[in-house]
């Protein structure tokens, strides 16, 4: 891809430097040329030194209030820090008259999340979700298998997130209960639900299995939810942090065959491993990860798509650079959806503590 210089840079401060500041938003800011990553808050002396490293001529502050401090200089707050600090300072971010990504989930609550979007509306500011795993390439094959007619009509729709992580390594997270936004559903789930609504549409909420696995975890850690959507497509999603044998990412199963992937999107090892996201390996995954297409004694390979997270700032920089909250293009992701999969958490977690 051949980029010009851009009129004017979209001035950018990344609040937290830990996986999701240092893997997703500071590397794929960093590497389009219409943002300016010139401030990151960290308060780790670690990470305050990671930082420094990789990128020098970025200022360096100790937290949230200390970008705010500086908003006069700044047109775009990117908040990778724990939910539970989400709704405040993105609030604060808005009132401060900056645009506002926040990443998942939005909020600890929908009733939170369509505050913040009623304030965003109301001060005509730029606020989006960073939903990144619409941008997973094994999602857009199926986006893309999806819109022929390979399967015929789809009647379950099978997505799981599973690992094997007996000790929880965030001491947020090990702190962290439910209301806190802490928990599997919270994390991973989120991801998955937003997935299945991209796919099919609105959906109905079903059934829920809350459960807690590890003895540190003060949430949840192995959860199994279902939704039925307006389609008729019933999705059946899996998270669970102590899986020792893991399934399928998808499996897709329709009238006229089925589709199944293992694996997981390659794009965060490879910014972990020292990679770049304009290194032409960037989001390309091995072949032989290719999900299989067909029937039993019938399979051929589908190649997985490449993965494209940094589409995300490309869009947002279109919104922002087009005239803001009043231009006609769309937001990567509509904070309204990130609203409708907080309902679903809300209700799996009122109907599975009912059942409890």
């Amino acid at each position: 891809m051949t980029w010009t210089e851009p009129e004017r840079r979209i001035r950018t401060a990344v609040v937290g430097y830990g996986l999701s500041g240092s893997v997703f938003h500071a590397p794929l800011i960093a590497a389009d040329p219409r943002y300016a990553l010139d401030v990151i808050a960290t308060s780790d002396a670690g990470r305050k030194a990671a930082a420094t490293h990789r990128y020098p001529g970025t200022k360096i502050v100790p937290d949230g209030d200390a970008v705010l401090a500086l908003a006069g200089d700044l047109d775009l707050v990117v908040l990778g820090t724990p939910p539970a600090t989400h709704f405040p300072l993105a609030k604060a971010a808005l009132e401060a008259g900056l645009d506002v990504v926040v990443d998942k989930p939005f909020a600890v609550s929908s009733a939170q999340g369509r505050e913040l979007i009623a304030l965003a509306e109301r001060l005509g500011r730029v606020l989006t979700v960073f939903q990144n795993r619409r941008w997973d390439g094994d999602f857009l094959t199926v986006q893309k298998l999806l819109a022929g007619e390979s399967l015929g009509s789809v009647t379950r729709f099978e997505s799981s997130f599973e690992r094997w992580s007996p000790d929880i390594s965030k001491a947020w997270k090990a702190d962290a209960t439910a209301s806190d936004g802490g928990g599997v559903l919270f994390d991973l789930g989120t991801h998955l639900i937003d997935q299945a609504l991209q796919l099919f549409g609105p959906a109905t909420f079903i059934h829920a299995e809350l459960r807690v696995r590890r003895p540190e975890e003060k949430a949840d850690d192995d959860a199994f939810v279902v939704l039925r959507h307006e389609s008729g497509v019933l999705s059946h999603l899996t998270m669970n942090m102590l899986c020792a044998q893991q399934g399928p990412r998808f499996r897709i199963l329709g009238s006229n065959g089925a589709f199944t992937k293992h694996g997981i999107d390659p794009q965060e090892p490879y910014i972990v491993a020292g990679g770049g996201p304009l290194d032409t390996e960037y989001g390309v995954e091995a072949p032989e990860w290719a999900g299989s297409l067909g029937r039993d004694g019938h399979l051929d390979p589908l190649p997985t798509e490449r993965g494209a997270y940094p589409e995300f700032y490309r869009l947002l920089a279109d919104k922002i650079l087009d005239g803001g909250a009043f231009s006609g293009r769309s937001l990567p992701v509509d904070p309204a959806d990130a609203v409708q999969v907080l309902e679903i958490i809300e209700s799996a977690r009122a109907v599975d503590s009912a059942g409890s």
